[in-house]
């Protein structure tokens, strides 16, 4: 079957938020999406997602960046495969990419166009976009996300009500302050349950070594990017042999390369590609599963809408492992308003139902007050 893409739409929404999402880089004081539907000449439809949660004001650049780049490129171009649009995009931007150091907005850009592609080639085959990609499990684990250290045991109640029963808990605000974060959270904890924590690149490897040596005690089911994730293979490895608690990063990584080189590192004891930052399912597909033949956990990573959560959770159902999707917890009208009907939760999992694609589109007129921009290209 040969595919051409006749219409694309691009959609940024900006949700505010009452309480604001900590990192240690910075503080998120509204919730972005940045949005695409493509269409072809049949009318059928695929939605993607391009990650733009911060800096918020990056997500009108992105939009453009859709519109001006990358539509011209994309419409009536003739495809079979969804791998196609991949490479063809990469190829074509890939000299502008250079010129304009603009590497990490394309990524994405070509991410949530990838997105969309294999969104419609599934609905197109009647076929759910885990199953097109081989996966046969329509359930998997979750675990509650973005949880801020101010709040943190209050947060996990009201996580565990509502039926998650793992979490990752915000660090990177202080030693101690972020040993009693972690020890008041496990206080509460039960025997089922799990505790991640995330330093988003707090650390030097000397800080990161001092937390490791106090905390090594605690049960955390994985320290996340305690270094700076350019830090060199060195740092990742002496960080690993010092500690229990398994290591993971993978979200400020791009590129086959450097995928494969941190697989035959072994310093990561879980990897966490971000399909929204790089690659879609294209590029994602083929490193995640090399992340399972070595031996090491695959955890999505994924913090912003609901279209590139729920193309997340394809993802992990398509690979299977005993990986855990992340859902981030903090309020976000944009979670739910883009995927529906939004996938039930129970007992610390997700099940994905039989509608073919990614099985939800977004419930465009609930969340119109967020809309900031709307363009479309034919």
């Amino acid at each position: 079957m040969t595919y051409s893409i006749s219409r694309l739409e691009v959609f940024v929404y900006r949700a505010p938020i009452e309480i604001p999402i900590m990192t240690s880089f910075g503080t998120m004081h509204d919730r972005p999406a940045v949005t695409v539907r493509i269409e072809d000449a049949d009318g059928c439809f695929g939605w993607g997602e391009v990650w733009c949660n911060y800096p918020t004001c990056g997500a009108e650049h992105r939009a453009r960046l859709v519109e001006t780049v990358f539509a011209p490129l994309l419409l009536n171009y003739e495809f079979e495969q969804p791998e196609e649009i991949f490479d063809y995009l990469t190829s074509k931007t890939h000299v502008l990419a250079i010129q304009t150091a603009e590497i990490g907005p394309i990524a994405q850009s070509i991410a949530g166009l990838d997105i969309a592609i294999w969104d419609l080639v599934a609905r197109k085959e009647g076929e759910p976009l885990y199953q097109r990609l081989g996966g046969t499990a329509r359930s998997i684990p979750v675990y509650a996300s973005g949880i801020n250290p101010t709040d943190a045991a209050d947060t996990i109640g009201r996580a565990r009500d509502q039926g998650y029963r793992a979490f990752k808990v915000k660090i990177g605000f202080g030693h101690d302050a972020d040993l009693a974060t972690l020890e008041g959270a496990f206080a509460d904890l039960s025997d089922n349950e799990r505790l991640m924590a995330d330093a988003n690149q707090a650390w030097t490897v000397k800080e990161a070594l001092a937390f490791l040596r106090d905390a090594g005690a605690m049960p955390l089911g994985w320290l996340e990017e305690p270094i700076r994730a350019d830090r060199p293979d060195e740092e990742w490895q002496l960080l690993a042999s010092a500690t229990k608690i398994p290591i993971a990063a993978g979200e400020n990584i791009r590129g086959d390369a450097d995928y494969h080189r941190k697989i035959q590192g072994r310093s990561l004891g879980v990897l966490q590609p971000d399909i929204c930052k790089w690659g879609g399912f294209t590029a994602n597909l083929p490193v995640v599963r090399s992340i399972l033949e070595a031996g090491i956990r695959y955890c999505p990573h994924y913090l912003g809408g609901g279209i590139g959560l729920i193309a997340s959770a394809h993802l992990l159902a398509a690979v299977g492992g005993d990986g855990a999707l992340e859902v981030d917890f903090n309020d976000n009208p944009l979670r739910e308003g883009l995927a529906q009907p939004f996938p039930k939760m129970a007992e610390g999992q997700i099940a994905l139902g039989p509608e073919p694609g990614l099985g939800t589109a977004p419930d465009v007129a609930a969340i119109t007050e967020f809309r900031v921009h709307r363009a479309e290209v034919r």
